[in-house]
């Protein structure tokens, strides 16, 4: 069951009413696409993947629903509305690149649109931790190699937050938690690949190739080390996603 699947059984019988895809991208596009709302507004502070998702709703995209490149440090995004539903879909970690430092506000700033429900879903944080079995390395590895790559190439790399961390926040912001999920993660192929392709792109833009030359070389053998392993063992077993369902208290 992906983790939307379990944000759609979480909800249960409720009406979605007007939704809120505070931090949308193509995968939250999809599944927002397949709920009975009666309307809908996404949002992401990026150009590009405003006109990624916008190909992703095509002619699903009804008159009254919205897609809005904006930044929740503006304090007039969405200012005066009202949703049934808000979703923030790996939004505490992705916010790093359009409003660092800011996270501790974050759902301060999203309190007055939740109506009924706020759905949180996030990762544990895996790139500072120093694992000892072989899927948590290659995992970490993956990691660090890809943080290392996007500062290089004056890029921010995501900041995440652990549940224990979101849970005291939430309520700190007026919200009561109703429900909360840690779900194993099984990193696959995709994983590997979305992950290293950052570390080429990001080479890429390295003035100094004699560094970017080890750093591709490095990501080569990585890549190849943990595709290996995916096959050999079914996948990379090694943290945590959460869904936390949180309601104004």
């Amino acid at each position: 069951m992906s983790l939307y699947e379990r944000v759609t059984a979480l909800h249960g019988h409720r009406p979605w009413g007007a939704v809120l895809d505070a931090g949308t991208g193509r995968s939250s596009m999809r599944w927002l696409l397949g709920l009975d709302s009666e309307r809908w507004t996404a949002v992401t502070g990026s150009q590009a993947m405003a006109d990624r998702t916008r190909r992703e709703a095509g002619e699903r995209m009804r008159p009254q629903d919205r897609l809005l490149v904006g930044n929740w440090i503006d304090p007039g995004l969405l200012a005066g509305d009202r949703y049934d539903t808000v979703l923030a879909d790996y939004l505490l970690g992705a916010i790093e690149g359009f409003a660092p430092y800011w996270q501790d506000r974050l759902f301060e700033r999203l309190r007055p649109l939740v109506g009924r429900r706020l759905y949180v879903l996030g990762l544990e944080p895996y790139v500072p931790l120093s694992p000892t079995d072989a899927d948590g390395r290659l995992v970490n590895e993956i990691g660090r190699l890809r943080d290392a790559c996007l500062l290089l190439a004056d890029d921010r790399p995501y900041r995440e937050y652990p549940l224990d961390w979101t849970l005291r926040h939430l309520e700190r912001a007026g919200f009561r938690v109703a429900d909360a999920e840690a779900i194993p993660i099984r990193y696959g192929e995709r994983f590997v690949h979305s992950q290293l392709d950052m570390c080429l792109q990001a080479a890429g833009k390295l003035r100094d190739r004699r560094l970017a030359a080890p750093l591709l070389a490095h990501a080569a053998d990585l890549r190849a080390r943990a595709l290996a392993h995916v096959a050999r063992e079914g996948g990379l077993r090694h943290g945590h996603d959460y869904i936390v369902t949180a309601e104004p208290a």
